[in-house]
């Protein structure tokens, strides 16, 4: 496995890792090759981070929970709502520039408006 990050490429997969906080080498997150697998899964660029974000968040609450050691804590918890929190973000931002889609349907003649009557009746 590999971890590559280079800020100016253009390659989805630095794309993603310029959205979440994993762009240190020796600290790193994800492998090159998990990334591509969340963008296969995922529509786009914003999604595919957003995914990743959702993911390190549910392993952080899973991994640190809310703990106390001597002067030392931590909460998991509170670090898995903020990047949920960046996660929706992402999302709603992806919704927003991923066009929607919708039809028209064309009455041209009796047939055909007999037609779109019955599709609309079937629709509702």
């Amino acid at each position: 496995m590999a971890f590559s990050y280079n800020p100016t490429a253009v390659t989805a997969r630095d794309r993603v890792r310029l959205l979440i906080p994993d762009r240190v080498t020796p600290d790193h997150i994800y492998e090159d090759e998990e990334l591509d697998a969340l963008l296969d899964l995922e529509d786009d660029v914003w999604s595919a981070a957003a995914a990743a974000l959702e993911s390190m968040a549910s392993d952080q609450a899973m991994v640190l929970k809310v703990m106390k050691l001597l002067d030392v804590s931590t909460d998991g918890a509170r670090v898995s709502d903020a990047l949920l929190a960046r996660a929706e973000k992402l999302r709603e931002h992806s919704a927003a520039t991923v066009p929607s889609f919708d039809w028209a349907e064309m009455v041209v003649n009796d047939f055909s408006a007999r037609e779109r009557l019955w599709a609309e009746a079937l629709r509702s």
